[in-house]
């Protein structure tokens, strides 16, 4: 076999079948098959696509690359959660301990922030003493006793998907579908998830802009989980505006633990008990979706998954009781606000002009290499729809540096518009694919 006809294959739009798919996943990663004709493959699966077999085929390889996260001593179901990210968006934080309050057991492998787009890892961090990158024995022990653990994707888990990934960044086909759908699944698979549900975000705070983007790739998420015998639910959501109100590290664990006191801002707790309830369905708990919601709220009203996700703290190293005293508390050490220049309604929240603003903070990175600020951040004070008067706040900013702070509110300003009429308030949901 010889990868020069697997590239002409592929660029005559063929389907490559297993066997081919596994001798050059293989080859690249022993180093067998150089990376400029994996970076010709990659241009070709760009232009000409690839089944959801195909893709399929493509993530076991990936999967078998490396390390796979032994849980079979776990009672399951192991169901986790991927969202393509977005700003503000603690989803992972809270439905997690939830889930895992609903009888689901969560291996979460998660990712850090970088550009506009926020990382678990990152808000775990700003707890006091979390180590949020454990190993695989200390994952399974914390697993079975809380149902639910958090870790970082280690060097040995799907090595494949991280030198493919480093080589679609600089070839231009990052944004591939099938590509992309073998990447998030072979890592998901590869920690021992056995179902999987997907929150596909569309928007201007989202990597997917249009709906019919996003509906395009929850159907390649679903169509090859499908592939794979796996149960798959994708949820379409609206990313036009931030989610919650709270937007930095430390900020976004404080809104997790009021959503968890049941206390939440109404759009963050429509996601997150959607998500959770088809994680619930997923799992064999319950039949139905409407049951499966009802579960979560006696869970979050009950308490059990507020003490699920303190318990977490406590295994993963973090200090539960700081936590708590810093609650509400802690913060950089300037601040200022952001107030309207108009009277009239919120008409929209430009997410991704909002995500950027972050960066100068501390709340993101340009470079994966960057560091973060923990106690930075902004809290929405008015969100869309929601009446302002002149000069009354919208937006509270905490910086390391007042010159920083005052930056970043000349970039929020422009992410304000606020006009004279009140705008319509519909669903995030706005559509769920699924293969159960």
């Amino acid at each position: 076999m010889r990868m020069t006809d697997l590239i002409l294959k592929k660029r005559e739009g063929d389907a490559l079948s297993k066997g081919e798919i596994e001798f050059l996943v293989k080859g690249y990663v022993s180093g067998e098959i150089p990376p400029y004709q994996i970076s010709s493959w990659l241009m070709a699966v760009y232009f000409r696509g690839m089944s959801f077999e195909e893709t399929g085929f493509l993530t076991r390889a990936m999967i078998g690359s490396g390390k796979v996260f032994d849980l079979s001593s776990l009672a399951g179901p192991l169901v986790d959660k991927h969202s393509t990210g977005g700003v503000g968006d603690k989803v992972s934080l809270i439905l997690a301990p939830l889930a895992a309050a609903c009888g689901v057991q969560v291996p979460m492998m998660s990712g850090r922030a970088l550009g506009h787009t926020g990382g678990t890892l990152d808000k775990l961090d700003s707890i006091p003493g979390y180590k949020s990158v454990i190993s695989e024995d200390l994952f399974r022990q914390i697993l079975a006793e809380t149902g639910f653990a958090m870790t970082g994707q280690s060097q040995d888990v799907v090595p494949a998907d991280r030198l493919m990934y480093a080589l679609r960044d600089v070839t231009g086909t990052v944004e591939s579908v099938p590509l992309i759908t073998a990447s998030i699944m072979s890592k998901k698979f590869a920690e021992g998830a056995q179902s999987l549900v997907f929150d596909v975000k569309c928007g201007a705070g989202a990597f997917m802009k249009t709906r019919e983007a996003a509906e395009e790739l929850a159907v390649s998420l679903v169509e090859t989980g499908r592939s794979l015998d796996r149960k798959i639910v994708a949820v379409i959501t609206a990313m036009d505006e931030p989610l919650g109100r709270k937007v930095g590290n430390f900020l976004e664990v404080e809104e997790s633990l009021a959503c968890l006191r049941g206390e939440g801002p109404a759009d963050l707790m429509e996601i997150t008990l959607r998500l959770t309830a088809w994680m619930v369905v997923a799992g064999g708990i319950r039949p139905t979706v409407e049951e499966a919601l009802d579960l979560c709220r006696d869970r979050l009203a009950d308490g059990s998954a507020l003490e699920r996700f303190l318990r977490n703290v406590t295994l993963q190293g973090g200090d539960r009781d700081l936590l708590l005293e810093r609650e509400n508390r802690a913060r950089a050490a300037f601040s200022l606000d952001l107030t309207a220049g108009a009277e009239g309604f919120v008409e929209s929240i430009d997410s991704y002009a909002l995500g950027m603003a972050g960066i100068p903070l501390g709340v993101g990175r340009n470079k994966t290499e960057d560091a973060v600020e923990p106690l930075v951040g902004f809290e929405l004070l008015k969100k869309r729809g929601e009446p302002v008067k002149m000069g009354e706040p919208l937006v509270r900013i905490w910086s390391e540096g007042e010159e920083t702070g005052k930056t970043v509110r000349d970039m929020i300003a422009s992410a304000y518009r606020i006009g004279g009429v009140k705008p319509d308030s519909g669903s995030l949901i706005l559509k769920e694919i699924k293969a159960l």
